[in-house]
């Protein structure tokens, strides 16, 4: 009995799922539930929240501001279809200018992880770019990351990557993705995108790593002219095989 609580413990400290809760009854203890309850609000709260109007106000360099078709939070909920497109009123914001890359910031369904991870991993992305042609910073309210494909095409980049606020889940309220697509346009499929998730140190990938991981993809999409299911890190040994390179392509396409 002690060998096995020892085991639990350890588990425990390898992770934050919820390991061996126990039982009261035919229910969970008292605190089990209400850490569960804890957990599940702050889950319903992330998807709730609107981006504030300051937002990535500490990053250096011009921005522009664009909305979806969702004309509100509740739309965008009941209304995924409207989140991908871009509202037209802000499509002359975006006009080509020669640049390679486009960034963009979206909401999603955690506008906390977007407050308070983005602003940090653009200016490591752009740390490790400098020598790229990049537009002007784009941020999305009300967005999916499919909303990416209309901006990137506007812009006329061969990239586009959306930094956005993933599903919040039960330990991970304010989880941040990073989508990356090859010659960006309307109609583009998930399986034409690479994603980097659970940005949210210091429980999930750092701001470096993270940074690291997508300058690497960006480097070899743009050898290879192409994104998606054919395309892996391949100086990551965690993806080892095409099935390791198809789960780590689509985690998180809920957020599209």
């Amino acid at each position: 009995m002690a060998d096995a609580r020892a085991l639990v413990d350890r588990m425990r400290l390898m992770t934050r799922a919820r390991v061996r809760l126990g039982r009261s009854g035919a229910g969970l203890p008292t605190a089990a539930l209400l850490a569960f309850d804890l957990d599940h609000s702050r889950a319903r709260d992330a998807v709730q929240a609107e981006l504030s109007d300051n937002a990535l106000a500490d990053l250096t360099g011009p921005s522009i501001r664009v909305r979806s078709r969702a004309a509100d939070r509740a739309t965008y909920l009941r209304r995924p279809d409207l989140g991908r497109m871009l509202n037209p009123d802000d499509e002359a914001l975006l006009r080509p200018a020669g640049d390679t890359l486009a960034i963009v910031v979206a909401d999603g369904l955690s506008a906390r992880a977007v407050e308070v991870h983005a602003a940090p991993l653009v200016t490591a992305l752009f740390d490790r770019l400098s020598t790229w042609h990049i537009a002007p910073l784009v941020i999305a309210r009300q967005a999916r990351v499919a909303i990416g494909d209309a901006i990137g095409g506007l812009l006329g980049v061969d990239l586009c990557v959306v930094l956005i606020g993933e599903r919040p889940g039960l330990s991970a309220p304010d989880s941040l993705g990073a989508y990356l697509t090859w010659s960006p346009r309307p109609g583009r499929l998930d399986s034409e995108r690479n994603c980097v998730s659970n940005i949210r140190p210091p429980q999930g990938l750092s701001y470096a790593d993270a940074a690291d991981t997508i300058v690497r993809l960006l480097q070899a999409a743009r050898a290879c002219k192409k994104t998606g299911i054919t395309l892996k890190d391949q100086e990551d040994p965690r993806l080892s095989g095409p099935s390791a390179n198809l789960s780590r392509n689509m985690r998180g396409i809920e957020n599209g």
